[in-house]
C-alpha cells in the first residue's frame, strides 16, 4: 500500500492527462478539475492495496508495470500484468456508491517503482456524475439490470433444481407410503382373521391350561419374527416343502399356502411340533383353527414389521430432505461435507437410478468447513445431475473426498463421454450449454461456480476425459474472512 512518504509534490501535468486516452476528451475545465483534485504518487515495487479493503482510490497507470490478482481457494491467482501507460485500477466503480460493494475486487501490484495519477474515490465518483450524467445512468442500468436479470435467472435454476429434487423425493416417498397403506389394509383382514379363529377356539374343548399354552406360542411367535434368519432361494424353497408335508400330514386343508408364512417367520417343524404338544390333539377342527391362528399372528407381525419399515424409511428421507434444504440451520455455518453429499445423493436417488453405480470414497479425517450449507448441496446437485445426464443413465458415479493443501476437495466423478478441451473454458460462462435445446439453461454451473468462487473462495475446475470426468470443486478449512454479515 502507499505510505505518505511516497506521495509525491510533483504538479499535476494537464498535457500529460490528456495525453491518457482516458482524458484525451476532456475539455480545459475539466482538466483543470483533474489537476486540482488528482495528484501524483509514487510506488516502490509492492502492493498497492489489497483485496477487501475499503476502496478509496482510483489509479492511472503513467509508468512502470502493474500485476492485478483475485483470490481463488485461498490462493493468489494474477489475472493481468500490464505496463500500458494509461491502465486504470481501484475504485473505477465508485460512482455506483457502496451497492458496487465499496471494496477492491482484487489486489494490485507494482514490479517496480512506479507512477500514479490518483483521485480519491469520491472524487472520481463526483466528477463522473458530474461529466457524464448520462453515461452513469447507463452504466447504472447495465450494472443493476445485469445483476436483477442474474437474480431472476438463478431462481429459476434454483426452481428447475428444486423441481427435480422434488420429483425424486416425491418417487422415494410414494414407495414406501404405498407399501405402508397396503401392509395396514391387509393388517386389518389378519386381525380380524385372527379374531374369527379365536372364536372358533373358544367353541372347542380347550380348557384354562391350553390356550395359557396357545398365548405363550402366539408371544414366541411375535418375538421370532423380527429375528427370523435370512434364507437363500435354495434354503427357502426346502424348508417351504418340508413345512407343507408337516401340514399335510396334519390334514390341514391348503397347507402350500400356509406353509411360506411360517417358514418367513423362522419357524420349522421341529418348533411346529409344539404346537399339537401343547394342545394335545394333532389334528381336527380346534387343531387347525390353532394353526390358523398362529398363521395371522405371524401375518399380522410381518404387516407391523413392514409398516415400521415403511413409516421409518419415510421419516428418514424427510429427516435429508430437512438436511439437504437446511430450512431450520443458519444459512452460515460450520458443516460436515459427507452429511451434504449424502443428502444430496439420498434426494437424487430416483434420478440417479439402478443402472448407476454410485461409489463414495470420502476421507473421514477431513474437519467440518465454515461454509453455506444449503448452496453446496445446490453445486453437488448440479455436479450429479450432470453426471447422470452425460452418462445417459448408466455407468458409474464416483463421489470422492480429500484434503488438498488448505482445502477441502469434492470430486464428483462419471464414466461419460467427457468434456471436450475446446470448450472447457466455456462451460462455466452463463448460458452456456452443450444439452439439447429445452433441457438445460446452461445455468448450472455458472451458479456453481459463483458459488464456490464468489462465496466460499474456493474454486471449480474438470479434469480427466471420456470414461473418467471429474469435477472438483475446493473448499478452504479455514477461509480469510469473517462469516459474511
Amino acid at each position: 500500500m502507499v505510505s505518505p512518504e511516497e506521495v509525491a509534490n510533483d504538479p499535476v501535468d494537464p498535457a500529460a492527462l490528456r495525453r491518457l486516452f482516458l482524458f484525451e476528451k476532456l475539455d480545459a475545465g475539466q482538466l483543470a478539475w483533474l489537476c486540482r483534485d488528482g495528484r501524483i504518487e509514487y510506488v516502490d515495487a509492492g502492493p498497492v492495496y489489497r483485496e477487501g479493503e475499503p476502496a478509496t482510490c482510483f489509479y492511472v497507470l503513467m509508468d512502470g508495470e502493474v500485476v492485478l490478482t483475485k483470490m481463488s481457494a485461498g490462493q493468489e491467482i494474477e489475472t493481468n500484468r500490464t505496463d500500458w501507460v494509461g491502465a486504470y485500477a481501484g475504485a473505477w466503480g465508485a460512482y455506483l456508491g457502496q451497492e458496487f460493494g465499496g471494496k477492491y475486487q482484487g489486489s494490485m501490484y507494482v514490479t517496480r517503482r512506479s507512477k500514479f495519477f490518483v483521485l480519491n474515490g469520491e472524487t472520481f465518483a463526483e466528477m463522473v456524475r458530474t461529466w457524464f450524467p448520462m453515461a452513469v445512468h447507463l452504466l447504472e442500468g447495465v450494472f443493476f439490470g445485469g445483476r436483477n436479470s442474474r437474480e431472476i435467472l438463478d431462481r429459476r435454476e434454483r426452481l428447475l433444481a428444486m423441481g427435480s429434487i422434488t420429483a425424486s423425493l416425491t418417487h422415494e416417498l410414494n414407495n414406501p407410503a404405498a407399501a405402508a397403506v397396503r401392509a395396514t389394509a391387509a393388517l386389518r383382514e389378519q386381525v380380524a382373521g385372527m379374531r374369527h379363529k379365536l372364536a372358533v377356539l373358544a367353541k372347542g374343548e380347550f380348557d384354562t391350561a391350553v390356550f395359557d399354552s396357545l398365548i405363550r406360542l402366539q408371544e414366541e411367535v411375535a418375538e421370532l419374527v423380527p429375528k427370523a434368519p435370512k434364507l437363500s432361494a435354495l434354503e427357502e424353497s426346502d424348508r417351504t416343502d418340508t413345512v407343507g408335508d408337516w401340514l399335510e400330514d396334519h390334514d390341514i386343508a391348503e397347507s402350500w399356502e400356509l406353509a411360506p408364512t411360517f417358514v418367513q417367520a423362522g419357524l420349522d417343524v421341529a418348533w411346529l411340533e409344539r404346537i399339537p404338544a401343547a394342545i394335545d390333539t394333532e389334528s381336527g377342527p380346534a387343531f387347525e383353527a390353532a394353526i390358523r391362528w398362529l398363521r395371522h399372528t405371524v401375518e399380522t407381525e410381518l404387516l407391523l414389521s413392514e409398516i415400521a419399515e415403511s413409516t421409518t424409511r419415510i421419516s428418514a428421507l424427510l429427516g435429508e430432505a430437512k438436511q439437504y434444504s437446511q430450512l431450520d440451520r443458519a444459512p452460515f455455518q460450520v458443516a460436515d461435507i459427507h452429511v451434504l453429499l449424502d443428502s444430496t445423493l439420498a434426494m437424487l436417488k430416483s434420478k440417479i437410478g439402478d443402472d448407476i453405480a454410485v461409489v463414495k470414497e470420502y476421507d473421514r479425517g477431513l474437519p467440518e468447513i465454515p461454509c453455506y450449507p444449503a448452496e453446496l448441496n445446490q453445486v453437488w446437485t448440479n455436479l450429479i445431475d450432470n453426471a447422470v445426464a452425460a452418462m445417459q443413465g448408466r455407468g458409474t458415479l464416483t463421489i470422492r473426498t480429500y484434503r488438498e493443501g488448505d482445502c477441502a476437495a469434492v470430486s464428483v466423478g462419471d464414466t461419460g463421454p467427457g468434456v471436450p478441451h475446446d470448450i472447457r473454458d466455456r462451460i462455466f460462462e452463463p448460458f452456456f450449454t452443450t444439452k439439447p435445446v429445452g433441457e438445460g439453461t446452461g445455468l448450472g454451473l455458472d451458479i456453481s461456480y459463483r458459488i464456490v468462487v464468489s462465496k466460499h473462495g474456493g474454486d471449480i475446475r474438470v479434469e480427466g476425459g471420456a470414461g473418467d470426468t471429474r469435477f472438483i470443486v475446493r473448499i478452504p478449512l479455514h477461509p480469510n474472512r469473517e462469516e459474511p454479515k
